[in-house]
């Protein structure tokens, strides 16, 4: 018996069994909200965009800077958290804002758009659980 443990042992600390999974995001505390105070749901505007962004139980950090329940502002643009495990791509439908920015111009295509805040850590990765807002619709005229 004492040799399959040593054996178990020293297959896993060589990397011959397969490792545990490990969660490396940052955690959030409860409470913690993240939501649009500008544009409102439902809205009809003329562009740009002027976008404000609100933080409720946590505090606005930059990329890059690691601090206890902080975290910076993501726009996903007509797109969707698809992996709250992984950081957030860097394209046209996923604006970041690493510098700490609560608000933003956006300057978007005639038509209807979804929009919604996701706070990332200092490594652009979700919070565990993550902080995302309500997806809002609004139309630009």
């Amino acid at each position: 018996m004492w040799k399959s443990i040593a054996l178990a042992l020293s297959l896993s600390a060589g990397g011959l069994l397969p490792a545990v999974a490990q969660d490396f995001r940052s955690p959030s505390p409860a409470g913690a909200k993240v939501y649009f105070i500008e544009p409102k749901d439902g809205a009809e505007i003329a562009g740009p965009v002027t976008v404000k962004m609100g933080l409720v139980g946590m505090g606005i950090a930059p990329a890059g800077v690691e601090k206890k329940d902080t975290g910076h502002h993501h726009i996903f643009v007509d797109a969707k958290l698809t992996d709250p495990m992984a950081a957030m791509a860097v394209d046209d439908t996923h604006r970041h804002f690493g510098a700490g920015q609560t608000e933003t111009t956006l300057t978007l295509p005639a038509g209807k758009h979804t929009l919604q805040l996701v706070l990332g850590d200092h490594n652009h990765i979700p919070h565990n659980p993550a902080i995302v807002s309500d997806v809002i619709t609004i139309t630009v005229k």
